[in-house]
């Protein structure tokens, strides 16, 4: 049985190489570290709505204490955050909309809806002297957008390096980027720094794009997307009950 189990195991991890490979061959913008923005037709009316966004983000940022760290929601997070430095604000996980989060911040709502194949959406929260370590993405079907809301004014002390090609955030402007290179990042500096993290579907050519569309699908049934939003659903009311009583 247990040499069954392996030899499943191997036939799961080889299928996922093949279709990885295959995301990365007939991708529609190529296969780089950071793609030119220029190619994403949406980015110049995500960029334009900033102001919109960071007036939600502020009122958002004054229940700190009531945003989950991302190890909260993510338990596989653990093996490269451990600490209360990097938080999370969630609007749609895996297609799954965080309804309640997104009512919060329905102008930012609406500006996620303007991004063809959004996955997963939220604010990135990263406090003073937070260090990423290397690590890479689960899944090259998927690229990854950071939109910078707030960017610490030490811009050498914050910043993003993708398969050995380094980038800093700038406020109301873009990085996109393939999370599948290994990657870090770090907020050295004694500022916050937030994006909004976006990951949305490759451009493929056809017939990729069908089956990429439907291993997306496949994933946000797994028992990890189900386990992130239930946490996700719990933290929620932690953040919609502070919100709330400082309404009222």
């Amino acid at each position: 049985m247990k040499a069954l189990a392996m030899l499943g195991m191997r036939w799961r991890v080889s299928l996922f190489g093949t279709v990885e490979r295959l995301m990365k061959r007939y991708s529609l913008v190529g296969d780089e570290h950071f793609f030119d923005t220029r190619h994403f037709s949406w980015v110049e009316q995500v960029e334009a709505a900033t102001p919109l966004i960071v007036e939600e983000l502020n009122a958002v940022l004054k229940h700190q204490d009531a945003i989950p760290n991302f190890q909260d929601i993510s338990s596989e997070q653990m093996l490269i955050t451990n600490d209360a430095l990097w938080k999370t604000f969630f609007f749609y996980t895996y297609g799954r909309k965080m309804s309640e989060n997104c009512a919060t911040c329905p102008k930012t709502s609406s500006v996620l809806r303007q991004i063809p194949g959004l996955t997963t959406a939220f604010f990135s929260i990263l406090l003073p002297n937070k260090v990423i370590p290397v690590h890479r993405g689960p899944y090259a079907g998927v690229l990854r957008y950071h939109l910078g809301l707030k960017i610490p004014t030490q811009r050498e002390a914050c910043g993003i390096e993708v398969g050995g090609t380094l980038a800093h955030w700038e406020q109301g402007k873009s990085l996109i980027f393939d999370d599948t290179f290994m990657h870090k990042a770090w907020n050295q500096s004694e500022q916050i720094r937030v994006v909004l993290f976006v990951d949305f579907r490759r451009p493929l050519r056809f017939p990729f794009s069908l089956l990429n569309r439907i291993w997306i699908y496949l994933i946000s049934l797994s028992p990890f997307i189900k386990g992130m939003v239930q946490r996700q659903d719990k933290w929620d009311r932690v953040f919609q009950d502070a919100y709330r009583k400082a309404e009222k």
